[in-house]
């Protein structure tokens, strides 16, 4: 049982929220606000109740760049700063450091009602390591945790499994929203039950395959995740091969399981634009100088009809590069049958898919936008989430 916000009095209380503004960003302005827009009524809440208000937040893989400059350029928080000013119609404080005498500072300055936004918090080795000792520093900024970032509850992060336990700790509006809408799916799905994978989290989203054969009707596959899978079970040809547990998990599947969907034709290309040429194709007749970019119109026929049948839907990971119009159609074809199935109950996440289903237009269309994707799957498949599990 979680505690939610409306169990505590916040009025004077310093609170740590953390946040997922994990958001797509170019030329310094935020492409998609989806997940910021997801927080506001927890925020606006705090507000109103009188609370000092610390917001926190990943943004991307900064520890992968090596040069300092350029990973403040690519991930720093700023660009998210201004975009919560404009949806919140007023100014905020932002803390350049997540550590030491500056944020603290800043957090001392903050009256009631006021709110500070942190920089990245993996700019800190130790939030991905989840030390205890950066997480026990976060802590003395605060009084109260409040957890906000479902979409990254699946990970051991410092800010998300060891600081809920050194404070108080409540569940956000947006989180307990996401926990109410998977668990119906979860726990008591109208049959036919259908999932639908794709995208290019192989590694995480392998893992919950076994769980869905055996809660699911049909599992259909598209993106990088089909692809893997058609290369390691010998039916096409292609490169990168996957890590050696992947190998492992996929040899065991078997492609006769009525339950299996995979592509049965594919848009093939020899480069990623699609400008030299772009053909349709059966998985086993590609070129050693072509790559799968797309699944093909039989196949999309295929999953189309599946969908018709559909009383609960769950959708994560584009099907095809659909960021490309050359190779967008099977991802959008897909999300407008899942729309056009009124009796379904239909469940999407994952960053990418959401922008997508945005660029569709039909983000309302869907019983429920998760802010999760992996997330989201692995809560589905029956995983226990450490981030859910440190604010119980």
């Amino acid at each position: 049982m979680l505690k939610t916000l409306k169990d505590f009095n916040f009025q004077g209380k310093r609170v740590f929220v953390r946040c997922d503004f994990n958001v797509p960003i170019g030329e310094g302005k935020v492409l998609d606000d989806f997940k910021i827009q997801k927080t506001l009524q927890t925020i606006r809440h705090l507000r109103d109740s009188g609370a000092k208000i610390i917001l926190s937040s990943h943004l991307g893989w900064p520890q992968e760049i090596k040069q300092k400059k350029e990973r403040l350029k690519r991930y720093s928080l700023r660009p998210v700063k201004e975009r919560l000013e404009r949806l919140l119609g007023e100014k905020i404080r932002f803390s350049k450091d997540v550590l030491g005498s500056k944020p603290k500072k800043e957090i001392k300055k903050l009256k009631p009602g006021q709110i500070l936004l942190l920089e990245n918090l993996r700019f800190e080795k130790g939030e991905e390591k989840n030390d205890e000792n950066f997480a026990r520093e976060l802590a003395k900024l605060a009084d109260v945790y409040v957890g906000e970032a479902f979409g990254v509850f699946h990970r051991r992060h410092a800010s998300v499994v060891t600081l809920p336990k050194l404070l108080p700790h409540f569940a956000g509006f947006s989180l307990k929203e996401e926990i109410e809408a998977l668990a119906r799916v979860k726990e008591n799905p109208e049959k036919p039950l259908v999932v639908i994978i794709g995208g290019i989290k192989i590694s995480s989203k392998i893992e919950v395959i076994e769980e869905f054969l055996g809660k699911a009707d049909h599992l259909l596959f598209g993106g990088k995740i089909a692809n893997v899978i058609l290369r390691v079970k010998g039916i096409c040809i292609g490169r990168p091969w996957p890590a050696e547990d992947v190998v492992q998990k996929i040899s065991k599947m078997s492609l006769t399981d009525p339950k299996f969907h995979l592509p049965v034709d594919v848009i093939v290309s020899p480069d990623e634009t699609g400008e030299i040429y772009t053909r349709q194709t059966g998985p086993g007749n590609i070129r050693k100088e072509e790559s799968i970019f797309d699944i093909g119109p039989e196949t999309i026929r295929n999953f189309i009809n599946i969908i018709k049948e559909g009383k609960t839907i769950v959708w994560s990971g584009a099907l095809g590069m659909a960021e490309n119009e050359n190779f967008r159609r099977g991802t959008e074809e897909v999300a407008r049958a899942i729309t056009r199935n009124h009796q379904a109950f239909s469940l999407v996440g994952g960053g990418d898919t959401v922008s997508l289903v945005k660029k569709f237009d039909l983000r309302d269309k869907f019983s429920h936008v998760s802010t999760g994707g992996s997330a989201m799957l692995a809560f589905l498949a029956g995983e226990l989430l450490p981030g859910i599990e440190a604010l119980k």
